[in-house]
């Protein structure tokens, strides 16, 4: 087979037929384009794959706030998909549980019933994990077998795979965190596990998107728009990650006040820790209030996106797009407020945390749109 002596990838526009040659060695037999049916099959395949991780982070959330994530206090990836079946397998759990840290400092006196209440909380954070594996590896192997995925998307869902094979890890690294002595999860541990989910997320999300709209249009004059755009996904993403070492602190349960911090716009002892840049992290007062200012940020940037984007000249699907965006931000700003004044109920606070993904949802669809025309 000839290759041409240049060829443009994308707009980027350097020399790449050189790397074409190599890729097709590696991926024998896969097309370089998808037929329509394929494209639908596998496109509903990766939005089955999103809905799971999205109710699994709204899960991971419930099994915070009900205070379940500790009641396991072994991790066992293959026969751990089984629970107690029987009153003396729960009474073997519940022992193991009784030796830990939590049970010793929190919920001492807890009764059997009681430990059962918890457990299942987080026993299915742990099976749903194992099904998203499961859901994805089983498809990809008989896409693969039947030659239905691109040569570009073999390597890119691989890379997702050893992703979530990475979260599985990092999950119980976590867990391991609250184990020992002190009976709370690190917030440090508990924040990446947060943010390797909205990785894989978005990651196969864009995927998805590329399935759903296969055809580019012509590039428009809008590089401020999709800088912008940009900037959007990136507040949101940060703030997200933020409210991890919200949930990480409990630092929802200070300051149930607003606008104000109890008596105060800045936060009461908001530097008092040793070096400073602890505050950040580790101080319960100044967490809270990243986590407000950031919101607070973000919502002006999407009013602001949203003010240019309504009278530019955009394709109908981003411009839908952006007015989802703006009113996923006022619900999500009123979640936010409300669940603070409750002090942080469960409903609420999954909620909310839901809320942060579908607003995550629609910026990068709106990312994807501007960069696709």
């Amino acid at each position: 087979m000839v290759y041409p002596a240049r060829a443009r990838c994308g707009n980027i526009g350097y020399n790449c037929s050189r790397f074409r040659p190599r890729l097709k060695r590696t991926m024998p037999g896969f097309p370089e384009q998808i037929d329509d049916t394929a494209r639908r099959q596998v496109a509903a395949w990766l939005a089955l794959c999103c809905f799971m991780i999205f109710a699994m982070v709204i899960l991971g959330g419930v099994t915070r706030l009900t205070g379940s994530g500790l009641s396991m206090v072994e991790w066992d990836p293959i026969f751990g998909v089984v629970p107690p079946l029987n009153e003396a397998q729960w009474e073997d759990v519940f022992a193991k549980y009784r030796e830990s840290p939590e049970y010793r400092k929190i919920n001492v006196g807890m009764d059997l019933h009681g430990f059962k209440s918890i457990y299942w909380f987080e026993y299915s954070h742990r099976l749903l994990g194992r099904s998203i594996g499961t859901v994805f590896l089983i498809p990809f192997l008989y896409f693969m077998a039947r030659r239905k995925l691109s040569r570009r998307l073999v390597p890119r869902l691989l890379f997702a795979f050893v992703l979530g094979g990475l979260q599985g890890l990092l999950g119980w690294y976590m867990v391991k965190s609250g184990l020992v002595d002190h009976p709370h999860v690190s917030q440090y541990r508990l924040t990446a596990h947060l943010a390797l989910a909205l990785l894989i997320y978005a990651y196969l999300l864009w995927l998805l998107f590329d399935l759903l709209f296969p055809q580019r249009t012509p590039r428009l004059p809008f590089q401020g728009l999709r800088k912008a755009a940009a900037g959007v996904l990136g507040m949101v993403s940060l703030t997200i990650v933020s409210g991890g070492f919200v949930a990480g602190l409990k630092a929802g349960h200070a300051y149930n006040s607003f606008p104000k911090m109890g008596d105060q716009w800045l936060p009461p002892a908001g530097w008092m820790l040793e070096p400073g840049w602890r505050n950040l992290f580790e101080n319960v007062a100044t967490v809270q209030f990243d986590h407000r200012l950031l919101a607070t940020l973000t919502f002006i940037s999407v009013l602001v996106f949203w003010f240019f984007v309504r009278s530019a000249q955009l394709p109908g699907s981003a411009k839908r797009g952006a007015h989802l965006l703006l009113l996923v931000a006022v619900a999500q700003i009123g979640l936010g407020i409300a669940t603070l004044l409750l002090h942080v109920p469960v409903a609420l606070g999954a909620s909310h945390q839901g809320g942060a993904l579908v607003l995550l949802t629609v910026a990068l669809f709106i990312n994807h749109r501007l960069q696709r025309t």
